[in-house]
């Protein structure tokens, strides 16, 4: 792949039907670009905790994919409350989802400890009142 492809979307906040479609749509596109079943894995996993904390926390956003021969970039962007404390937040098991939110499954905390596992970097910029950016990389053959 000598271009680099960039895939844009929309991600509803509150929309827990919607919820992962981007996720979804991103897992199909490497497929059909031919890229490993494991990359492939980890990239969905790492957006879809992304996604799915976007929709819980951030009242929706957008997520921006980059996808090269070197590594594949997710930005996921949201105007939400942001992240009190990110040190805190990383923490497995830790998590500010409200009652609804767990009785339907979700707000184990376990997001944002996912998104570092399956990626090789992530970086998280939140300003609160403003909302929170996180970009993620994963690198190909990496």
């Amino acid at each position: 792949m000598s271009e680099t492809v960039k895939l844009h979307y929309d991600v509803d906040g509150d929309n827990f039907t919607a919820a992962g479609e981007a996720s979804s749509e991103v897992k199909r596109a490497l497929k059909q670009m031919g890229f490993p079943s494991e990359l492939v894995r980890r990239v969905t996993i790492a957006m879809y905790e992304g996604e799915i904390n976007m929709v819980i926390h951030g009242g929706g956003g957008e997520a921006d994919v980059e996808i090269s021969s070197e590594e594949i970039r997710i930005v996921l962007t949201d105007h939400g409350p942001g992240i009190p404390n990110v040190e805190l937040a990383m923490q497995e098991g830790y998590s500010t989802a409200p009652d609804n939110v767990r009785s339907l499954g979700f707000g184990a905390g376990m997001g944002l400890p996912n998104m570092k596992r399956y990626t090789d970097s992530i970086a998280i910029d939140t300003e609160l009142g403003v909302g929170t950016t996180v970009t993620m990389t994963i690198k190909v053959g990496g």
